[in-house]
């Protein structure tokens, strides 16, 4: 069950990641695309902690549905 809820998770980031190409191919530098492309990164940075809290938990042993989603705030504010 696990690794369906990841495969959704990661087929989920391959569609972000299309949507983020497609814009940037299409030089979307006016205001809704520029806003869009802002959206998709946020959402990529939250699926991508998503996934590694599944991942941590399950290796812990624990259940890796008790990941939760974080807000924008905490995901955009992680140091490189």
């Amino acid at each position: 069950m696990r690794q369906d809820k990841d495969r959704t998770l990661l087929e989920h980031v391959e569609e972000l990641v299309a949507e983020e190409h497609e814009l940037w191919n299409r030089g979307a530098r006016d205001e809704p695309g520029q806003k869009r492309l802002e959206d998709l990164k946020v959402e990529l940075d939250q699926c991508w902690d998503l996934l590694r809290q599944r991942r941590a938990l399950a290796d812990a042993g624990r259940n890796p549905d008790e990941a939760k989603v974080r807000p924008a705030s905490v995901v955009e504010g992680y140091e490189g």
